[in-house]
């Protein structure tokens, strides 16, 4: 097994984020415009073999976190099987999904059995008509039947992602705070990004400061026991079956730990999430370049990751909106 990758600036670089489709289930307001996107032609997408095959590949360079994300990753036809083959390659420590959680009901039980160890699902709001809007159409109850369900079946840790929206779900932060005091659950805050269709709403921007004043959290330490890596600040009480986290990209970013880099399902290499910069490895991939070959096209790549994002730029503009790049 080869060594840890690092980049020039001596970060420790072994997680990998999968998009496999950018087609979702949902269209959600932050993420997708209302007349919806085109999407990436079949034949540009990432065939599954091709994705074990950077998989196999980046574990040699000591990789060992996975995360599959889309769009929506449960919509792609044969995704079961591919989990199970993906949770075999050596050198996979942790395969992890990202999903809305609307079809978890159904297949929780499956993605434990192909070897997903623990999956992160996003929810906004727990009021059904609010959640209809956000989503334009989706049924909240199915995602929280999948939350419960993934609880059931074995998925730990279950983490929520909420992203935190001024006047949308603010007064909403409490319940969900309630949802980690009552189950083993990790329920974590995110500060609104300004990507693609959210680069104009700086307005509704929430600060994890806020956010903590809001639920009475300022004066209680971070734990560092929960399962991840991540870029996620945990705090927990006495009482608490769960934990709750901030996600702060743009308040207090975390670039300086930033660990990992982004597979777009079109075969791009992107080493950070607001960087338009992406590197082509489908053409990598379905050129004859060896094994060795992709190889060094991809350390060379992360070495040259960037010391930072530039969110904060009022001038920043994505080339893409969040369902193409991968949540």
């Amino acid at each position: 097994m080869g060594k840890s990758m690092q980049d020039q600036y001596q970060r420790k670089i072994e997680y990998l984020r999968i998009s496999i489709t950018d087609r979702c289930n949902l269209r959600c307001q932050y993420c997708m415009p209302a007349e919806g996107v085109q999407w990436i032609p079949h034949d540009s997408i990432l065939t599954f073999e091709e994705i074990l095959r950077v998989m196999q590949i980046s574990t040699s360079l000591g990789f060992k976190r996975f995360r599959i994300t889309g769009g929506e990753p449960l919509v792609r036809a044969g995704v079961l099987e591919f989990l199970q083959k993906a949770s075999q390659i050596p050198g996979v420590e942790d395969l992890m999904i990202t999903t809305n959680g609307l079809l978890l009901p159904e297949m929780a039980g499956d993605l434990k059995k192909a070897g997903v160890s623990r999956v992160n699902i996003s929810l906004d709001t727990f009021h059904p008509e609010k959640f209809k809007e956000i989503t334009r159409g989706g049924d909240v109850k199915k995602v929280i039947e999948g939350i419960h369900r993934s609880l059931e079946v074995g998925l730990h840790p279950v983490k929520l992602n909420v992203v935190v929206v001024r006047d949308l779900n603010t007064h909403e932060l409490p319940r969900f705070m309630e949802l980690a005091r009552d189950y083993p659950l990790h329920v974590r805050f995110i500060e609104l990004m300004p990507i693609g269709v959210s680069s104009d709403k700086r307005n509704e921007f929430v600060s994890i400061d806020e956010m903590k004043e809001r639920l009475g959290l300022e004066g209680l330490k971070p734990t560092h026991d929960i399962r991840g890596g991540g870029p996620a600040e945990y705090i927990t009480s006495d009482g608490f079956k769960g934990s709750i986290g901030f996600i702060s990209a743009l308040s207090k970013h975390f670039c300086n730990t930033c660990n990992r880099v982004r597979l777009t399902p079109d075969g791009k290499l992107r080493l950070c999430l607001h960087s338009a910069k992406e590197l082509d490895f489908r053409s990598l991939l379905r050129s004859n370049k060896s094994d060795e070959e992709v190889k060094q096209a991809l350390a060379e790549a992360i070495w040259h990751k960037p010391a930072e994002h530039h969110m904060n730029d009022e001038a920043w503009q994505g080339q893409r909106i969040m369902s193409q790049i991968g949540g």
